[in-house]
């Protein structure tokens, strides 16, 4: 189904606008910042959503980090989740090293859970969760907890800042939720 922004706006709230979103960034680059001093990290971005978000936390970090990317979706397009599929594994080198996973939410946490778990298996020799929004409900996976949160979310559909729309409004620079 295509959409216009204008009716994804019209139909939707604005929870965050750009500047709240940059300043939770903000906050977000400065405890990083303080937790990994003197380490060289390996910086795992979730693909799609977590490009704007990762991109912006990333020029806040002022520490040097190796980038990559992971590509893993359960979404494929669709607004509900189903089976995770692997697009693109990470080709840095994981083993003995530590590890900034980058996305955009935590809402219920499959996505993240797998990807971090298979740094685990790498041999990371820690896993921090960074997520620009995390979900507010009980459905998260046990045990997944985001290390470092931008903001909190409403249990609505949220878009905006990397999040989509049936892969639409992706760039829109504010946090926006469906109307009830």
């Amino acid at each position: 189904m295509k959409h216009t922004f204008e009716q994804l706006l019209a139909a939707s709230d604005c929870l965050y606008d750009r500047d709240a979103v940059e300043q939770a960034i903000d906050r977000m680059a400065e405890k990083i910042r303080k937790d990994f001093d003197g380490q060289f990290p390996v910086f795992l971005t979730l693909m799609n959503g977590g490009m704007f978000f990762g991109a912006r936390l990333a020029l806040q970090l002022g520490i040097d980090v190796e980038f990559d990317y992971v590509h893993a979706t359960r979404y494929h397009g669709t607004t509900t989740g189903s089976g995770l599929a692997w697009l693109r594994r990470p080709g840095a080198v994981i083993e003995g090293r530590p590890v900034l996973l980058v996305d955009d939410i935590l809402d219920e946490g499959h996505t993240l859970k797998a990807v971090r778990d298979w740094c685990e298996d790498q041999g990371a020799t820690k896993v921090k969760i960074a997520a620009m929004t995390v979900k507010q409900h009980d459905r998260c996976v046990p045990g997944l907890i985001a290390d470092y949160i931008g903001l909190t979310v409403p249990d609505r559909y949220v878009f905006g800042y990397g999040m989509d729309v049936n892969e639409h409004a992706r760039n829109l620079p504010g946090i926006y939720a469906m109307k009830d």
